[in-house]
């Protein structure tokens, strides 16, 4: 029996996923091609390692032998037995480390959503400043950022806004992802700091609330019929409602089993709006999904229940201070310029590091309990 035999039924996995790679039938298909990519470039951590292990076992299966047959080759290899023995034991290691439950959302795209929350303008004005944090750290990924809708305010401000983020290719390792880093930011953001807005001087807290959803793929992973929709569409307006296209361009579709309802107007074509809406809704319901599978299942998916709280309060922004605080892992600096300017890997690190910690204490749980 082998030793990993999850690792076992990965590599077979992998290799039967090259195979449908290169068929005609999926070459014509590009979403199937990413779906596929993804789940390839997953698995290829798992099994880069394994390859690894394989070969250092088989070094010292060979060395083994030829010290058991003795004579003056024996002696002379022995003395190298220690050496192979510690290149197989850390490569059983970083296998197992690979073969941990990780998100399988990691390496997709995601669509980030900022809502202007209590406090007006403030808030509003606090939303963009979020919503350049994400593009300008995006930009130091190699990410593209492509605004979908976005209601802006007279000052420069967002009530709301969603954006896709993607990556130019599907990383080699998942942990690369856009979702992988992004999805810690869902969650309520408090801003401490004096306003525009403010004559007398006086340090204001409001807030934003931040939405991330993983991309969906193919339309295939969420089951929409189309009886289930409602889809209206209307002119759309800009900051104080005033009608900026003469035409109804504007789309609103409305899941009725659940009442999400996703508004697009940005595009002065109602087929692109249309196109966009759906992107979104079906992340959304795909999330939605997720979630209810994850309350039923309450040892799965953990990191992303706790992070797409919407009532949760992940970080706040003082400025007085220039402090950011994250209130999960109690990560602190007073850098708040740096990371409004997009220098947010610190403070995502310090996130997957508490995730990780914590996958590693679960599998470790569940070893013992099957013992």
């Amino acid at each position: 029996m082998s030793a990993f035999p999850a690792a076992d039924a990965m590599v077979a996995e992998y290799q039967e996923i090259e195979n449908q790679m290169s068929s005609p039938e999926v070459l014509s298909r590009p979403e199937k091609l990413r779906s596929l990519g993804r789940r390839y470039a997953q698995l290829g951590r798992v099994v880069s390692r394994y390859r690894t292990w394989e070969k250092a076992r088989a070094d010292l299966a060979d060395l083994r032998e030829i010290v058991e047959l003795g004579g003056e080759d024996g002696e002379l290899f022995e003395s190298e037995l220690p050496r192979l023995e510690a290149e197989e034991a850390a490569a059983a290691n970083s296998l197992r480390d690979a073969l941990i439950p990780r998100d399988p959302d990691d390496s997709r795209d995601a669509i980030v959503e900022v809502k202007a929350g209590e406090g007006g303008e403030e808030s509003a004005l606090f939303a963009a400043d979020l919503v350049r944090m994400y593009q300008r750290y995006a930009e130091s990924k190699g990410w593209s950022v492509q605004t979908l809708s976005a209601t802006p305010t007279e000052l420069g401000g967002y009530k709301d806004i969603q954006m896709a983020v993607k990556a130019s290719s599907i990383p080699e390792d998942p942990a690369e992802g856009v979702w992988a880093h992004l999805k810690y930011e869902a969650g309520v953001h408090r801003v401490q700091r004096v306003p525009t807005t403010e004559s007398q001087g006086r340090i204001h807290t409001s807030a934003a609330g931040v939405l991330v959803f993983a991309e969906v793929d193919e339309p295939e992973e969420v089951q929409v019929n189309d009886n289930e929709l409602r889809i209206d569409v209307f002119r759309s307006s800009g900051p104080g409602g005033q009608s900026v296209n003469t035409t109804d361009s504007a789309v609103r579709i409305t899941h009725l089993p659940t009442g999400i309802t996703v508004s697009m107007q940005d595009e002065k074509s109602q087929i692109k709006n249309r196109e966009a809406a759906m992107r979104v809704l079906l992340a959304r319901l795909r999330q939605l999904q997720l979630e209810e599978q994850a309350a039923k299942e309450a040892d799965q998916r953990r990191s992303q229940v706790r992070t797409v709280d919407r009532s949760e309060r992940v970080r706040t922004y003082n400025f007085p201070e220039n402090r950011i605080a994250d209130h999960r892992t109690g990560y602190k600096a007073h850098n708040l310029d740096a990371v409004l300017n997009g220098d947010l890997a610190p403070v995502i690190e310090s996130l997957r590091l508490m995730d990780e910690s914590e996958r590693l204490e679960q599998a470790a749980k569940d070893a013992t309990e099957t013992k």
